[in-house]
């Protein structure tokens, strides 16, 4: 059974940095492009990070140079590395396979002074 587990999540300052971790079960994470979406208070779910099966990655333009999508393939896990933060990316965080419509219950990141 597919399962993704986000944690890492917390309350941080402006400027702190964070990373999630996404522990997945069900596949490895070597054979699938993997994602991080986030959800804002109010907003539409939006698309973040994406690692591909041959390593490569993208991020979302707005969010180059502060996060960083990774993935660790003995741990079975995907990794968010967050820099820099804001109190605009408070929302909740999420990991997704491209081609699964599978979520997890996410993680919530909350930047603040």
């Amino acid at each position: 059974q597919v399962q993704f587990v986000e944690s890492g999540g917390g309350l941080v300052q402006p400027g702190e940095s964070l990373r999630l971790s996404c522990v997945v079960s069900g596949f490895r994470v070597s054979t699938k492009d993997m994602n991080w979406y986030r959800q804002a208070p109010g907003q539409q779910r939006e698309w973040v990070a994406r690692i591909f099966t041959d390593s490569g990655t993208q991020t979302t333009h707005s969010l180059e140079g502060r996060f960083t999508i990774s993935r660790l393939n003995t741990k079975n896990t995907v990794y968010l590395q967050m820099n820099n933060l804001e109190p605009e990316d408070t929302a909740v965080y999420y990991c997704k396979a491209s081609d699964l419509d599978v979520w997890g219950r996410g993680t919530q990141v909350t930047v603040s002074s």
